[in-house]
């Protein structure tokens, strides 16, 4: 199974009309967040539109720039997997939303205690086919680093990776922490910010007696 990902389009709709072959080979879309551009709530619509025209399986969270109530639409077009458990071919795709607490401004900054909290139905029962979305990233890896000093990732998402092990993460936020890493056997994606860099992923996932696993995981950028 091919599955698409992306992170921060912040408002770049007409960007995605680049990714008309990656969304007609791909299985599902999952999406770290940031439809908006920062301040510019109506800048969300336009990108939810996009994307669920592009592709009818779409999985998503809101990120740090969207306002809190955007959730509704997500809702509405049944593509929103925070805080449940949304089913793909057997993947169970779960997801949480914002960021944590950094300036203030940004509409939905949250404690790591409530991002956390949105995965807490992740440990109800074992999981072996379980996918992470979460626009904040777990702390020290690459794909939390806004430099070589400087991780500013979740401690406690990084806690929750390694208590429920899931198959995969995808995540966001940080712009300069586009990158593949690993949490134990869990890959962790930041693929980057697609709407400012052009940035994304492509991961293949594979069926091994009955589990999905990943195969391979590819960073990719529209020309």
């Amino acid at each position: 199974m091919k599955l698409l990902l992306l992170s921060d389009i912040h408002g770049n709709a007409e960007n995605l009309d680049k990714l008309d072959a990656e969304f007609k080979a791909a299985d599902a879309v999952l999406f770290a967040g940031d439809f908006t551009e920062f301040k510019k709530p109506e800048t969300a619509q336009p990108v939810l539109k996009k994307l669920t025209d592009k592709h009818d399986n779409v999985f998503a969270v809101l990120g740090n720039c969207d306002e809190p109530d955007f959730m509704d639409a997500l809702d509405a077009a049944d593509i929103n997997c925070e805080r449940t458990i949304v089913f793909h071919e057997g993947l169970a795709v779960c997801g949480s939303g914002g960021a944590t607490v950094f300036t203030g401004e940004p509409p939905y900054e949250r404690t790591e205690e409530d991002l956390v909290s949105d995965f807490d139905i992740c440990k109800t029962e074992t999981m072996d086919n379980l996918f992470l979305i979460s626009h904040n990233p777990p702390k020290d890896t690459v794909c939390d680093a806004v430099n070589e000093n400087l991780h500013v990732g979740s401690q406690m998402f990084r806690d929750l990776i390694s208590e429920v092990k899931p198959v995969a993460v995808l995540t966001g936020h940080v712009h300069e922490g586009r990158g593949t890493d690993k949490i134990g056997d869990t890959v962790i994606v930041n693929p980057g910010s697609f709407g400012i860099d052009g940035t994304y992923a492509v991961m293949e996932v594979v069926k091994q007696n009955d589990k999905w696993v990943v195969s391979s995981t590819e960073l990719r950028e529209v020309k």
